[in-house]
């Protein structure tokens, strides 16, 4: 082991120090991934999900990188291992991200140039969706004007807007961002609890939003057809109550929804009774025939 990372660190050694990426405190969902993606349990393509998602939020900062013209077809395997020894800690923060540029200048990582951070992304969380209190005040302006509207169906429809308009918001400034595809889920936490009788019950809300160009379908039509989920590592669990309608949400381009999905008691109809177990790590699923990705959720 001592040799290996010997080996790598010499690798990575190799880029220029002025060339070198940065970063901010790494979230600890990516090194979850990190570990998951080095250990099979997801996707190479969920990983580099991950990755352009830091890239596109700024929190890793990608200096400009000239790619080789003989580039290079696939991850290798030595980057699985620096994922993995960066997951338990054992190289740094800088080492893992040189070598992310490293895989960008031989072309196994692309970066889309609507990726790149740019200037107006270059602030906190709180302000990485290039939202402010002024776009606030107006979407609670446009709330309100929506009550000046004297027919009840197009007041309604007003209404019913400018809250979903609001929610996004608030999503996008309080939550993080997961691109899959199309669709941008965003993600802010969940309501966990456990009864008196010991069930466990978990509710979680997911706000997407269709950043494309095509109109795109969520599917979940039963607990045993459905492509979101929970897992823990070992087991699969399947909703008990959620809200799509009539088992699919459909978005057009700029379109958005909230949902939720409640995990707890067995429903039946290939449902599972949701379980909690200290220790184990637990992720929200998105299984789509457009992508996929591991949301990891905070349990307490």
């Amino acid at each position: 082991m001592k040799i290996q990372l010997l080996a790598i660190a010499a690798i990575l050694a190799l880029i220029p120090l002025a060339q070198s990426a940065s970063a901010q405190s790494m979230p600890e969902w990516v090194k979850n991934n990190a570990g998951w993606w080095a250990d099979g349990m997801i996707s190479e393509s969920e990983f580099v999900s991950a990755i352009q998602y830091l890239i596109k939020e700024n929190i890793i900062t990608i200096p400009p990188t000239q790619v080789s013209a003989q580039q290079s077809q696939g991850i290798p395997d030595w980057v699985k291992n620096t994922a993995s020894w960066w997951s338990q800690g054992l190289i740094s923060d800088g080492e893992f991200v040189n070598g992310i540029q490293h895989l960008i200048s031989v072309g196994i990582i692309t970066i889309d140039s609507d990726d790149a951070p740019s200037s107006e992304m270059s602030e906190s969380k709180g302000a990485m969706s290039g939202t402010s209190d002024s776009e606030l005040n107006r979407l609670q302006s446009d709330l309100q004007a929506c009550s000046e509207i004297k027919k009840a169906y197009d007041r309604l429809n007003c209404e019913r807007d400018a809250e979903q308009a609001l929610t996004g918001y608030d999503y996008r400034i309080n939550g993080q961002a997961f691109q899959v595809g199309p669709i941008t889920y965003y993600y802010k936490g969940n309501d966990f609890e456990i009864t008196s009788s010991g069930q466990a019950i978990l509710n979680i809300s997911i706000f997407a939003a269709n950043t494309g160009s095509e109109t795109t379908t969520l599917t979940c039509t039963s607990p045993q057809i459905c492509n979101y989920d929970v897992w823990n590592g070992d087991k699969a669990f399947k909703y008990s109550g959620m809200d799509f309608t009539n088992g699919a949400i459909v978005l057009d381009p700029g379109q958005s929804r909230e949902f939720s999905m409640l995990f707890g008691p067995n429903i039946g109809y290939g449902g599972t009774e949701f379980e909690y177990h200290e220790g184990k790590e637990y992720v929200f699923r998105v299984s789509e025939s457009f992508g996929s990705v591991a949301i990891p959720l905070t349990l307490r």
